[in-house]
C-alpha cells in the first residue's frame, strides 16, 4: 500500500463520492475534502493540502479538466473516473489514468499505488 495520503474527491454523485470515501479510507488514506461542483474542485486544487485527486470527469454537465490542469501545474497526481471509460477523456490527458465506473476498491488502490511510486 501507499503511504497514507491526503486525496482530493471531485464527483457529483454524493453516493458515489461516500462509496469512494470508504474505499479510500479503507485502505489508509485521508480525505482532504470532497467536491461535487467545478467552482469547488477549483479551488480546492488550487488551495489544498492534497497528496492525490481523483476526478470525475462530468461533473454535473461541467468537465473537470480545469480542475486537472491546475493540478497538474502544482505536480499533484491525479486519476480520472467516467462511466465512459478512456473515451470520456480527452486526448491531451492520454497518460492519466482513468478508472471506468464502476470500479473496485482494488482497482482504485493499484491506480494510486502506480501513480504515486513514480
Amino acid at each position: 500500500m501507499a503511504d497514507k495520503l491526503r486525496i482530493l474527491i471531485v464527483e457529483d454523485e454524493m453516493l458515489v463520492a461516500m462509496n469512494i470515501e470508504d474505499m479510500l479510507v479503507e485502505s489508509g488514506h485521508e480525505i482532504a475534502a470532497i467536491a461535487s461542483r467545478l467552482d469547488a474542485g477549483l479551488q480546492l486544487a488550487r488551495e489544498e493540502a492534497i497528496d492525490f485527486a481523483m476526478l470525475d470527469v462530468n461533473l454535473a454537465g461541467d468537465l473537470s479538466f480545469p480542475i486537472a490542469d491546475i493540478l497538474e501545474s502544482r505536480g499533484i497526481p491525479y486519476i480520472f473516473a467516467t462511466g465512459y471509460g478512456r473515451k470520456g477523456v480527452r486526448d491531451e490527458y492520454g497518460s492519466v489514468p482513468v478508472l471506468q465506473k464502476p470500479f473496485r476498491a482494488r482497482d482504485l488502490q493499484e491506480a494510486i499505488r502506480d501513480l504515486t511510486a513514480q
